[in-house]
């Protein structure tokens, strides 16, 4: 739909904010304390901690794993919120746990909120399931014990000797947090039994016994470096302790070193080297985040070996923008906003007074969850909404309040709602008066959307109260559109009124651009581009008649993806009107026409039909310079023509009648048995002395066959064909010049020089010619 005018629906809000003035976040429930995470140790108390602020009387309740707790003997409810196990146990009697996921519900006369969720496990001690083994290993050597066992909370591990708990304050023994003991640089005397103690609030437990066995001493002998053990991959929360081990040997020893696999320095706040190569990163952050690499070197040498491992830091979610509380009039539209982050990317989950928001109607969840708008609000939706944010590492939450201000006194809803389409993109909506409390109505807004189209996508069009309708125009055709209304008032809007709903009307193709192509003297092409403008055509109508006769022939029906058609048998002398257009199941369209004459098309055939002509060269030139000569010569006389009509005294005027001309017939009719005498005077004239014959330039005559003179007399009609004679012959008998050939009758007219006339001697062959020619 083409981008519209949205009207300003707050010009009729303004007088609305003043009714705001008496919201206060101290209606507003919210927790200044929730409880967190916890281990609970068998058998023994457990306190869970929920504090709430907000407008009394307030009520506390307790859910485990959703399921409402009930005070009992096992449980006691204080009232400032918080809860007592008064004896944790991981297992009842009868088969239930305290165990599970607890949440603090608070609720006052505005609405219910609830705190995150807190997991409550109880302190427990699994069997070792990695058990230190027994090693030989050379004197001056490496060593290394491991154990891993499973606990809540993660078990602190320590080693025993031969039953006493090794001395870590030599420098050569490196006791890991993840349960690894590292011994380098053997000597004899470490030569016993170990065993992995591990202990945490569930109790304490100790592994199998594993012997270390040192003999003689090292050999000298070169060897490459190796990496014993090289780095895990972990996955850990903020503000964890990492551990990247690295355990490398060979001969000379080797030296360890740390990089990032994205080449970013690891850094040095936080950073500790743990016995004689291993990386231990502190409170560790997001950033952390990456693949580290131990390389092992051989000193003074390129030599190395590398190992890799990724560290993956996850950061429980946080606000970015929590939703605020918020007040509208009843009818508008409400919208919270809730921005998290975390790693992983936290989900999103609203609840409404503590039950999960099913997204549907009038309320829509948009951005992955991160916007709630809730259209056209009324006194139901008055409540408080939670938004939950959750990842692998934590959740959290924040709530907001949305008052639904609501008047007294406010004008029913508009009735009788109809809407009448009135083109395919208009459609008229009209409705009636609200039948209550319309004294203080100052506008109506009319709500409009494509049926098919989400609620969100709805615009409003502000209305004048002194009017009950609206033409809605700029619509898509052969659509289906909603309509309701409201009724606004300075202190609120009314109900919505029942929805109207209507479809355009189907459009017809726009026309057809159409083009028109002479093939031959009785065949013509159509060919035409559809238009893209409206209306989808299903095929094209082609009609064709002669002009100014009657009917059309036609249609001649052809489907959408036919562009071009012949119309054939015409008649070659006429001009035809071609008509074109498009249609679909709406109707037919306008109609393209063009014109076109097949009359040219023949003229051109004739003079580019080959002729049967002399083959004679000079035959072919002397024809093609009698048109041209024809063509100047009419182009001269209508210049002197001009001259004279004006006024202008030049220096050649017409002097000579028609009788003179007459008593001198041209030489070339009056001798035509002596070709000796006939040859140089045919055709000739004298002017200014000059003589000059048929045969110098291109306005001769003689020799031309009876064919081409009757194809200047058809190219170049006259009145009769005795004049048209006259004309030719006289035309081509007295070439003035290349430039000065006539096409009328030069019977009429006479050039002679005006004023003293100027004369060049002839020489004497000149003189002898024309002397012959006024014998003759």
């Amino acid at each position: 739909m083409a981008t519209r005018k949205r009207c300003q629906v707050s010009c009729l809000l303004g007088l609305l904010l003043s009714a705001l003035a008496g919201i206060t976040r101290g209606a507003e429930l919210s927790f200044t304390l929730e409880p967190s995470d916890i281990i609970a140790v068998q058998e023994q108390p457990l306190m869970l901690h929920c504090q709430v602020d907000g407008i009394p009387p307030i009520t506390t309740q307790w859910r485990r794993n959703g399921m409402p707790l009930l005070e009992d003997q096992d449980y006691a409810m204080f009232a400032n919120g918080s809860l007592l196990i008064g004896r944790f146990q991981r297992t009842k009697p009868d088969g239930s746990s305290d165990e599970g996921d607890y949440e603090c519900v608070a609720q006052n006369s505005f609405g219910l909120v609830v705190s995150r969720r807190a997991r409550v496990q109880a302190a427990t001690m699994a069997e070792f399931h990695v058990q230190p083994q027994s090693v030989r290993a050379e004197e001056a050597g490496v060593c290394r014990f491991q154990c891993q066992i499973h606990g809540v909370p993660e078990p602190v591990i320590s080693w025993e000797k031969d039953g006493r708990e090794v001395d870590t304050e030599d420098e050569r023994y490196t006791l890991l947090p993840t349960g690894v003991l590292q011994i380098t640089g053997l000597r004899s005397e470490d030569n016993g039994v170990f065993h992995c103690v591990a202990h945490n609030s569930a109790g304490v437990k100790h592994s199998a016994g594993a012997r270390l066995t040192v003999s003689g001493s090292q050999s000298s002998v070169y060897k490459e470096p190796v990496i014993l053990v090289g780095p895990e991959n972990l996955t850990l929360t903020v503000h964890q302790t990492a551990i990247l081990e690295c355990v490398a040997t060979g001969y000379p020893r080797p030296i360890v070193s740390w990089s990032r696999l994205d080449g970013r320095p690891i850094g040095v706040e936080g950073i500790q080297v743990l016995g004689t190569g291993n990386l231990m990163i502190s409170d560790v952050r997001v950033q952390h985040s990456g693949v580290y690499v131990c390389a092992a070197n051989k000193p003074g040498t390129r030599v190395r070996r590398t190992a890799q491992g990724r560290l993956v830091v996850q950061a429980p979610a946080e606000f970015v923008q929590p939703p605020q509380s918020i007040a509208r009039p009843a009818g508008t539209t409400a919208v919270f906003t809730c921005l998290a982050q975390g790693e992983p990317v936290p989900q999103l989950t609203w609840l409404k007074n503590g039950q999960i928001l099913e997204p549907g109607g009038h309320v829509k969840l948009r951005n992955n969850n991160s916007t709630l708008t809730i259209y056209g609000i009324s006194p139901e939706d008055e409540a408080i909404y939670q938004c939950i944010a959750e990842n692998r590492a934590g959740s959290t939450q924040a709530s907001a309040r949305l008052t639904v201000l609501w008047a007294d006194g406010l004008p029913g809803a508009p009735g009788s709602v109809s809407a009448d389409p009135l083109s395919p993109t208009a459609i008229q909506v009209s409705w009636k008066e609200p039948a209550q409390n319309t004294q203080d109505i100052i506008g109506y807004v009319l709500h409009i959307r494509k049926t098919a189209d989400p609620i969100e996508m709805e615009y409003q069009e502000a209305v004048s109260k002194d009017t009950l309708q609206q033409v809605v125009s700029d619509l898509e055709p052969s659509t289906s559109y909603t309509f309701y209304v409201k009724a606004y008032t300075s202190r609120g809007a009314s109900k919505a009124s029942e929805t109207a709903v209507e479809s355009t009307p189907g459009e017809v193709p726009a026309p057809p651009t159409l083009f028109t192509k002479v093939v031959n003297s009785t065949t013509v092409q159509a060919m035409w581009e559809p238009s893209a403008k409206m209306g989808q055509h299903e095929g094209f109508k082609l009609y064709y008649r002669k002009v100014h006769s009657s009917p059309f022939t036609g249609p001649i029906t052809l489907t959408r993806n036919v562009t071009q058609f012949n119309i054939t048998q015409l008649d070659p002398v006429l001009v035809y009107e071609v008509k074109l257009l498009a249609f679909n199941q709406h109707g037919n369209g306008n109609a393209t026409v063009r014109f076109v004459s097949l009359k040219e098309a023949l003229e051109k055939s004739v003079l580019n039909t080959p002729c049967d002509c002399v083959k004679d060269e000079q035959s072919k030139t002397s024809t093609t310079g009698i048109i041209i000569g024809i063509h100047i010569g009419v182009t001269c006389i209508i210049f002197c023509v001009l001259f004279l009509m004006f006024g202008y005294r030049g220096r050649l005027m017409v002097c000579k009648t028609v009788q003179d001309h007459l008593a001198t017939p041209p030489v070339g009719r009056s001798a035509p048995q002596d070709p000796s005498v006939a040859a140089p005077s045919q055709g000739a004239l004298h002017l200014n002395g000059v003589t000059r014959t048929s045969g110098e330039g291109n306005g001769g005559i003689v020799g031309k066959t009876r064919g081409e003179i009757k194809e200047l007399e058809r190219l170049f009609p006259g009145p009769s064909n005795g004049e048209r004679q006259h004309v030719v012959e006289s035309v081509a008998s007295c070439p003035l010049d290349e430039t000065q050939i006539s096409t009328l009758p030069l019977d009429d007219f006479s050039l002679v020089w005006e004023g003293e006339t100027q004369f060049q001697e002839l020489p004497a062959e000149g003189r002898g010619r024309n002397a012959q020619q006024g014998e003759g």
